[in-house]
């Protein structure tokens, strides 16, 4: 995974919570904690993290 580019989420805070990172594939998303990033990740298909969002978008 060293040729994947990983950013902070814009949603993150400088005050140390709430640090997430993600990164993108052509066909998936990949989120992980930044303060964990050994911790494990979550790999998301892209259809569903679009409906994701939007759904984050409409609230």
């Amino acid at each position: 995974m060293d040729d994947v580019r990983w950013r902070k989420s814009s949603r993150s805070n400088s005050n140390g919570g709430a640090c997430v990172e993600v990164a993108t594939r052509s066909d998936h998303v990949m989120v992980r904690d930044t303060k964990d990033r050994a911790g494990g990740m979550l790999d998301v298909p892209f259809p569903a993290w679009q409906a994701f969002t939007a759904q984050l978008r409409d609230r």
